[in-house]
C-alpha cells in the first residue's frame, strides 16, 4: 500500500473570489476531503471510528502555506500523508499540486487528537491504528 493518497478535484465558482481566485480558507476543506478519502481507502470511515470505537479526530492545530493561486475550474490532487502518529494523535500532511506539471499550490499539515463522547483525549483503538501504521513508521 502507498504511504499516501492523491485525490483529484475541480475548483467550483462558489469556491472563489470576486477574482475567481480560491478563497483561502477552503485549502482547508480541501484538506478535509484529502484527509476523509485517505481514511477510507483504509477500509473504514470517520462515522465508523465515531460509532463503533466512539473516537473522534478532532482538529487541534492547523497550517497551510500558499505557494500559487488555483482558480475557478482549475483541477488539482490533494495529496494527503501522515506525517506522525502517536497513540492519541495523528499529524497529516497535504500537497496540493498540478497533475499536469505536479507544481505545488499550497502544502500544510492539520494535527489531530483523539477523543471520547466526552471531548477527553484517549489512545486510538486498536484496529483503528494499526490501520493507520501500515502507512508510516513513526513511533507512538
Amino acid at each position: 500500500m502507498q504511504d499516501y493518497e492523491d485525490t483529484r478535484l475541480r475548483v467550483r465558482y462558489a469556491e472563489t473570489d470576486q477574482m475567481g481566485v480560491v478563497y483561502y480558507a477552503n485549502y482547508f476543506v480541501y484538506f478535509e476531503v484529502g484527509r476523509a478519502e485517505f481514511v477510507r481507502n483504509r477500509g473504514f470511515s470517520y462515522n465508523d471510528m465515531e460509532k463503533n470505537a466512539g473516537s473522534y479526530l478532532i482538529v487541534a492545530e492547523s497550517h497551510c502555506r500558499y505557494r500559487r493561486s488555483l482558480r475557478y475550474d482549475m483541477e488539482f490532487i490533494v495529496r494527503t500523508r501522515i506525517k506522525e502518529l502517536r497513540k492519541r494523535t495523528i499529524r497529516f500532511s497535504y500537497e496540493i499540486i498540478d497533475p499536469s506539471d505536479g507544481l505545488v499550490f499550497a502544502e500544510g499539515e492539520t494535527v489531530h487528537v483523539v477523543t471520547g463522547r466526552d471531548g477527553r483525549p484517549r489512545s486510538f483503538a486498536p484496529e483503528f491504528l494499526r490501520s493507520f501504521e501500515s502507512d508510516t513508521s513513526a513511533g507512538r
